[in-house]
C-alpha cells in the first residue's frame, strides 16, 4: 500500500516507520524541515515538507495513497505547564490535523483511511472501578479538552467520506524512550514506587504493538471512529510498580507523595501522573485483534531484554 505518514522521526512514528517498511508498504513522509535527512537510509520513501502552521504542502504529493496516519503533535511531558504551554500543545494538535484533514478532503483521488492520532486523556480521571471503551463521555480538564478538539478537526476528512479512527493512545512503553525510559533509571537503583495513593489506573500498550493494530484496522473496514490503543489488562499505578520492580529484580520501597509530584509539574502532574482511568480496547476486542503483549510483566521482559 501507499501511506503517508507525519510525525515519522516521533518515539511512536520512528516504531512505525520501520514497522511499515518491513511488511512493504511505500512509505511518503511528511517532515517540516526542508532539510530532513532519513537516518535510516531509506531511498524508497518518498519525503514532502509541509508546514501546517503556514498552510503550506503540495496537494498533488498526497495524492493516489491508500492510507494517511497522522502522528506530528507538541509532546505533552517535555516541560511543566504554563499557559503558553498549553496553547502550544492545543494548537499542534488542532490546527496540524484540521489542516491536514482539510487537504485531504481536496484531493482527486483521497486516501481510503485516515488514522489520527488522539489520546485515552480524553476521558479524564475516572474512578478506578469504572470500565471504560469507546462510547464513555469525555473527562473533565485540560486533557479532555484537547482530545476532544483534536478528534473534532479530522471533520472535513469525514465529510470527504474517508474513514476516519482516532487512536486513542494510552501510556506507551518503550525502554529508549516515553515514561518508561524515565522511570528505568530510578527502579534500577530500588528507589522506584508507587505515584499518590497508587490507586490511579494505568492504561498501558506496547510500542511493538501499535504496528499489527494498525495492520489490522487497515483492513478491517467496518471500523471507523475512536479506538482504544491499550493492552486488555490496565493495572493500578502501584501494581505497575511492583511488576516493574519484580523484573528488575529491585525493590519498589520509595513512593512519590502526590505533594511533591504537584509541586514539581503543577497542573501536569495531577492530569498524567495522579489520573488514571481503566480503559479497555472494547473495538479490538470485538473485532478479533489477537494482542502480541497482553500482559504487563511479559511486555517489560520483551522490552528490557
Amino acid at each position: 500500500m501507499r501511506i503517508a505518514i507525519t510525525g515519522s522521526m516521533g518515539f511512536i512514528g520512528s516504531a512505525l516507520t520501520q514497522w511499515l517498511s518491513s511488511q512493504g508498504h511505500s512509505l511518503t513522509r511528511l517532515v517540516r524541515d526542508p532539510s530532513f535527512q532519513d537516518p535510516h537510509h531509506q531511498p524508497q520513501h518518498q519525503i514532502v515538507v509541509w508546514n501546517p502552521q503556514n498552510k503550506m504542502i503540495d496537494l498533488s504529493s498526497l495524492e493516489n495513497h491508500d492510507v494517511v496516519i497522522h502522528l506530528a503533535g507538541e509532546n505533552i511531558a517535555k516541560q511543566k505547564w504554563t499557559q503558553a504551554t498549553k496553547v502550544k500543545i492545543k494548537e499542534s494538535r488542532v490546527q496540524g490535523t484540521a489542516f491536514l484533514s482539510e487537504t485531504l478532503a481536496k484531493l482527486k483521488n483521497p486516501p481510503k483511511l485516515l488514522l489520527s492520532a488522539s489520546a485515552i486523556g480524553f476521558y479524564g480521571n475516572r474512578d478506578p472501578k469504572e470500565k471504560i471503551n469507546e462510547t464513555s463521555l469525555p473527562g473533565q480538564g485540560f486533557l479532555p479538552e484537547v482530545a476532544q478538539a483534536w478528534e473534532k478537526a479530522a471533520e472535513a476528512a469525514q465529510k470527504r467520506g474517508i474513514r476516519v479512527i482516532h487512536m486513542r493512545f494510552g501510556l506507551v512503553l518503550a525502554s529508549h524512550g516515553g515514561a518508561l525510559s524515565r522511570m528505568l533509571p530510578l527502579f534500577k537503583l530500588g528507589l522506584g514506587g508507587k505515584i499518590g495513593s497508587g490507586k490511579q489506573i494505568m492504561s498501558w500498550i506496547s510500542l511493538y504493538e501499535i504496528g499489527p493494530i494498525i495492520s489490522h484496522l487497515i483492513f478491517n473496514q467496518k471500523i471507523s471512529g475512536p479506538v482504544n490503543f491499550v493492552a486488555p489488562q490496565p493495572l493500578s499505578n502501584e501494581e505497575f510498580s511492583r511488576v516493574l520492580a519484580q523484573v528488575l529484580s529491585r525493590p519498589a520501597l520509595f513512593p512519590l507523595p502526590a505533594f511533591v509530584a504537584r509541586l514539581l509539574l503543577g497542573e501536569m502532574a495531577e492530569e498524567l501522573l495522579l489520573s488514571g482511568a481503566n480503559v479497555i480496547p472494547q473495538k479490538l476486542q470485538d473485532s478479533g485483534y489477537s494482542f502480541k503483549f497482553p500482559s504487563l510483566k511479559e511486555t517489560l521482559q520483551h522490552l528490557l531484554q
